[in-house]
């Protein structure tokens, strides 16, 4: 269905990744619950402290998906040398479950394909670090879908041990092989304007033909009216009303602050008004706006 003539024209899309394309909180949660049961189970540490442990542990480190988690929670190191190899049967409930839960929306890959195949970019832009947002690209079949993809690098791991050390694949298993990564510098936070006019920028476009689409108020949609951009917001893709998302605040590495002014926006009581609202789904787009391919659709 095409457009009327009188929507906004857009050359580029820039979008967030987690509960805008994916359904990245319930994959975490049904992952990080099975990891946090097993290894309950297996070594006799109530889930409370080890919730309580691994907020610090995820704090230090700034990721709610850290691999090397278990080798730093006090209360398993004080049972084992190696925890990461004593409860490997926890690792792999982890694993299982976050391959069986990680899933793109209804209409998100026929969507994105509709606006490729007029000619516009799609590059995405997370705050999620680089390896679970690779596996999740490639997972999910979107390695060439994205024109590009701007993420936070990797966290860091203690002095001694490496990434090579914690992947048990063969390289190639690693990695995009058709869509360029992009590091923006550590500790990069949205709503970062100058990360979105970079983007803007190196792709041709400008303000106001560009579109950015994301599931946070207080993040995705005010960094975009800040940037000039056209704003979608992914109302899809809240979860932050979910009795479930107790477990996140309770273990993330978000600050206090951080989750109290989520939480107050969640409710309204924010000052963020998106300009575009996504009830149903991504492919509510193609009705909102005219794709028309005038940036260049080239990687950085």
């Amino acid at each position: 269905m095409q457009p009327p003539a009188t929507q906004p024209v857009i050359n580029l899309v820039v979008t967030d990744l987690d509960n805008t394309l994916w359904d990245w909180f319930g994959a975490w949660y049904s992952s990080f619950s099975a990891l946090l049961n097993e290894v309950s189970r297996l070594s006799g540490v109530p889930t409370p402290a080890l919730e309580e442990e691994a907020r610090k542990v995820h704090q230090r480190r700034r990721t709610t998906e850290y691999s090397y988690l278990l080798n730093e929670i006090p209360s398993l190191l004080a049972l084992s040398k190696n925890p990461l190899m004593t409860y490997d049967k926890a690792l792999h409930a982890q694993n299982s479950a976050r391959k069986e839960s990680t899933r793109l929306y209804p209409g998100v890959l026929t969507t994105l394909e509709t606006i490729r195949a007029a000619g516009v970019p799609i590059v995405g832009y997370t705050e999620s670090l680089s390896f679970w947002t690779e596996w999740r690209i490639r997972t999910l079949e979107l390695d060439g879908v994205l024109a590009a993809l701007y993420s936070s690098p990797d966290h860091d791991l203690p002095d001694g041990v490496s990434f090579e050390d914690l992947r048990t694949q063969d390289p190639e298993h690693y990695g995009l092989k058709l869509t360029p990564h992009e590091h923006v510098a550590a500790g990069t936070e949205k709503p970062s304007v100058a990360i979105l006019n970079e983007i803007i920028q190196t792709f041709g476009a400008r303000p106001a033909t560009t579109l950015y689409i994301g599931d946070s108020l207080i993040k995705d949609v005010a960094m975009a009216q800040a940037a000039g951009a056209h704003d979608a917001h992914a109302a899809y893709g809240q979860v932050q009303h979910l009795p479930e998302y107790a477990l996140l605040r309770r273990v993330t590495h978000w600050t206090d602050e951080l989750v109290e002014k989520e939480r107050r926006a969640t409710e309204r009581a924010g000052v963020v008004t998106p300009t575009h609202v996504l009830d149903r789904g991504l492919d509510q787009l193609l009705t909102m706006f005219a794709f028309e391919g005038a940036a260049d659709d080239t990687a950085p």
